[in-house]
């Protein structure tokens, strides 16, 4: 049962007509009611700094476990590149594997459940499968690289869509209320 969506086997997009979402999102006599309503900058930063904040006060959490566990073992200097290596290696696991499992279950992080907020895809309106979630966050590193202009077309395209959501076929789309 889809939980994310409303109904059992409804999708974001089709929410309050049967009819194709390009049909209802451009006639001119819309329903605001029922109007599929995509989500914007702000509230997507808003949404990301929350999930940053999670991820990293679990990783500081866990770190400071291991920290005190391994400074009751006697381990030589040697092993600390190694062990350094190791927890950024862990820590690049817990990031990727926080966005890739929240948004191929539920299609919200808890920061956009809290926003109220959901990544869903573009096509049918269907939570994403794994793969795609790991591609969408590959786009969403690549579309930050340069100084963030990869999030600027949010601000002019019609769906609200960055470059990482028009590579991996996504839209953020208001949440349906459960």
């Amino acid at each position: 049962m889809n939980h994310a969506a409303g109904r059992p086997g409804e999708s974001p997009l089709s929410r309050g007509s049967a009819r194709p979402v390009a049909t209802r999102v451009h006639e001119a006599g819309r329903d605001p009611a029922t109007e599929l309503r995509y989500e914007g900058l702000v509230t997507r930063a808003i949404a990301f700094a929350i999930d940053a904040a999670v991820i990293d006060l679990v990783a500081i959490v866990v770190a400071g476990g291991v920290a005190l566990a391994l400074s009751v073992l006697s381990l030589p200097d040697s092993l600390d590149p190694v062990l350094i290596a190791v927890g950024g290696g862990l820590f690049l696991a817990w990031s990727v594997g926080y966005f890739v499992t929240f948004w191929s279950t539920t299609g919200q992080t808890p920061g956009s459940r809290l926003m109220r907020i959901m990544v869903c895809s573009a096509a049918d309106g269907s939570i994403l499968r794994p793969r795609r979630a790991a591609f969408r966050f590959a786009c969403l590193i690549l579309a930050a690289i340069p100084l963030l202009a990869g999030f600027l077309p949010i601000l002019v395209d019609d769906r609200r869509r960055g470059v990482h959501d028009m590579l991996a076929g996504t839209v953020v789309v208001e949440a349906p209320v459960s």
